[in-house]
């Protein structure tokens, strides 16, 4: 048993000593084959990078359009290949090749992301942008207003081309092209928005505003949005009423207003802001120099279309309503274009990137600004002051829209931030200025007898102010801006609309006091003080009915407290003054110098009278009625358009004279003063009520 155990041990042993060479001879192969595998796949590795620009040529050349993630691939390739050659063989010729294959992918990526930008970038429909502008106005619920500036597939790859070229480009190329093509984008928006107002204006006759609500099939909401801004006509009604009223009375009289009168005197308060209103018309450039020629254009289309009637006070109406909504429409889609830009551009170069983009289209609306200043001080210089009523819907909205303006502009440079703020304050100035003209104008104006109302009306000056001073009210936290903008005192820099309100009552006072002292000059070019006082009391009643028929009065009211009751006892002194003027009547009427009668006889019945008290008595009726014709031929031809105070008067002047011819009457009755009593005692007192009742009235 044990030699078979040890015969078995020994074979064992025998049979290691021959595996065991065999197997480490196999795992010494083995490990060849392993490396010669490794070797021949490095080989091939290495080889495909020699490969590697002859396999992507294709795709390369054909560029990224249609497959731009096997065109990345390729350049993934590419880009290895690069690597490997800098680390291995920098030497090589390939590297140079490989290079060039990578700057050409790179180069075509570029065009593309050029290419796709510009193939798929489109202007904002005007409509659309209209909606975006009215959307934070609606109350009700409605669809949300939203901009797709670019197709969701084309987005994705622009922002896949610019992820790669931020990574693996190392070039900010991209970013100019990309500001650029949005740039023209964003401008051409807004000026597709100015020609859709002209073209909707000159196709409809008819001014459109986003204020008034019209349904549109056109908009992608589902209820028109509300859109107040600036409500176009305010300037041309300020105006064509002015020029009417300049041509016609109150009771469509030539020569006076057909506004309700207004009645009562300027307040006097010392200095006053820096202000002046405006004339009535508008001449000069609204936008630069190309703004006549668009107004010639626009108003032959609309003339064309409409008539004459429309002209160049619409397209000054289009053109205001179209910046203002230019301006809004800027700050929507700058909004709008920051959050496209932060999907695309990476952080640290958005600010940057977002402010060379608005550029374009921020001084093209600070242009036009600053050309509405201009055309405005032009304006001024030729005492035209009409231009302050453009500046005051303008200047109100860019106020209002100053709080967003300032938001997306957070982390532009500060030259950028500062160009509202500048406007707004080159609007004030001038606005400022020529309020301040304007009152000074109304106190300098000349006294021309050819330009004085021959019967006394209200003057084209009291209409003209008075109409000016109404249009404030729609803007009076405007205007306080503009007055308070100039002052330098403490109270000035602690800003407050109370103290606004207070400066621009203070400015409605001096005009009214300029008003009121001219008035009184103007007076004096009458030769008749009765005419005078007439002329007086008509300015001085159209003033106070105007400052009670709006809120003139509690603006007046604020620094003058008795203004209204100034009015009413400047309008009684020259009712007073008027009436005066027939005492030379009345005083015929009286017993002044006139001897006691002797008593007649008991078969006498009238008193014994010599010839010199018959002479006086004759003298006495027949300067009564010489008076009484004469004052009715003059005094009928004068007017009073306020048909209230015009009864009034007549009906005091009629008890006043009736009274006393009565009773003169009276005393004579039973008096022999002449032969022909019919000659001297010509107007029963009745008719004598009937021509006083005709004064003021040509059509009597």
């Amino acid at each position: 048993m044990v030699s078979i155990l040890s015969s078995f041990e020994s074979r064992l042993m025998q049979l290691e000593n021959s595996i065991i060479p065999v197997h480490k001879q196999t795992e010494n192969l083995q490990r060849l084959q392993d490396n010669v595998d490794k070797t021949l796949s490095c080989l091939d590795h290495v080889i495909s990078y020699y490969h590697v620009a002859k396999d992507t040529d294709k795709i390369i050349k054909e560029g990224p359009a249609g497959r731009l993630e096997e065109y990345l691939a390729c350049i993934a390739k590419i880009q290895k290949a690069v690597e490997y050659f800098q680390d291995n063989n920098p030497d090589s010729p390939e590297l140079n090749t490989v290079k060039a294959r990578f700057e050409k992918g790179k180069e075509l990526l570029e065009a593309e992301f050029r290419s796709l930008l510009t193939r798929y970038s489109k202007p904002v429909p005007p409509i659309l942008i209209l909606d975006l502008i009215g959307g934070d106005e609606e109350l009700d619920v409605q669809e949300e207003v939203t901009l797709e500036h670019l197709p969701e597939a084309v987005l994705q790859d622009i922002i896949c081309i610019s992820g790669w070229l931020v990574e693996y480009g190392r070039n900010q190329d991209f970013m100019n092209v990309y500001f650029q093509i949005r740039s023209s984008q964003l401008d051409r928006s807004i000026k597709g928005l100015k020609e859709h107002f002209r073209k909707s204006s000159s196709s409809s006759g008819v001014l459109y505003s986003p204020a008034v609500q019209n349904k549109r099939k056109d908009t992608p909401t589902k209820k028109p949005p509300k859109r107040p801004v600036y409500i176009p006509g305010t300037i041309r009604k300020a105006q064509n009423l002015l020029k009417q009223y300049s041509q016609h009375g109150l009771d469509g009289k030539k020569g006076g207003t057909n506004l309700t009168p207004l009645e009562g005197p300027p307040l006097c308060l010392g200095s006053s802001p820096r202000i002046t209103p405006l004339c009535l018309h508008y001449s000069g450039t609204l936008l630069g120099h190309d703004y006549d020629l668009r107004v010639k254009h626009l108003s032959d289309a609309l003339s064309e279309k409409h008539g004459a009637v429309v002209g160049k006070d619409d397209v000054l109406d289009i053109e205001i309503d179209s910046y203002i909504h230019c301006i809004s429409a800027f700050v929507k889609l700058a909004q709008s274009e920051y959050q496209l830009l932060t999907d695309i551009i990476p952080e640290h170069h958005q600010k940057k990137t977002f402010d060379s983009l608005i550029q374009e289209a921020l001084d093209n609306l600070m242009l036009e600004g600053d050309n509405i200043v201009s055309a405005a001080r032009r304006a001024i210089m030729r005492h035209d002051y009409s231009a302050v009523l453009t500046i005051f819907p303008i200047l109100r909205h860019l106020k209002q829209t100053k709080p967003e303006f300032d938001q997306v502009l957070q982390g532009t440079a500060a030259s950028t931030k500062n160009k509202l703020p500048t406007l707004i304050t080159s609007m004030e100035t001038i606005g400022a200025k020529a309020l301040e003209e304007f009152a000074d104008s109304i106190k300098n104006d000349p006294d021309k007898e050819y330009n004085m109302p021959k019967d006394g009306t209200v003057h084209e000056l009291t209409s003209n102010a008075i109409l000016f001073l109404q249009q404030l009210l729609d803007f009076q936290e405007t205007a306080g801006a503009m007055l308070a903008s100039q002052e330098t005192s403490s109270s000035a820099s602690s800003y407050s609309s109370e103290f606004s309100r207070r400066l621009l009552s203070t400015y409605i006072c001096k005009v009214l006091g300029n008003l009121q002292l001219n008035l009184l000059s103007k007076s004096k070019v009458y030769e008749d003080s009765a005419l005078s006082a007439i002329f007086l009391h008509n300015n001085y009643n159209y003033i106070l009915k105007s400052l009670e028929k709006s809120e003139l009065i509690q603006l007046v009211a604020v620094t003058h407290k008795k203004a209204e009751t100034s009015y009413r006892e400047l309008i009684e002194q020259q009712i007073q003054t008027y009436q005066r003027s027939w005492f030379k009547v009345t005083e015929y009427l009286t017993d002044r110098n006139m001897p006691a009668f002797q008593p007649g006889t008991k078969a006498r019945t009238f008193p014994l009278l010599k010839d010199k008290e018959r002479q006086m008595i004759k003298d006495k009726f027949k300067g009564f009625n010489d008076g009484l014709e004469e004052l009715c031929k003059i005094q009928k031809v004068w007017a009073i358009p306020d048909k209230d105070q015009r009864d009034a008067i007549r009906q005091a002047q009629k008890r006043m004279v009736s009274e006393a011819y009565r009773a003169f009457l009276q005393r004579y009755a039973n008096i022999q003063f002449t032969k022909n009593p019919e000659k001297y005692h010509k107007y029963r007192p009745e008719h004598v009520e009937e021509m006083i009742e005709r004064l003021f009235d040509t059509s009597a």
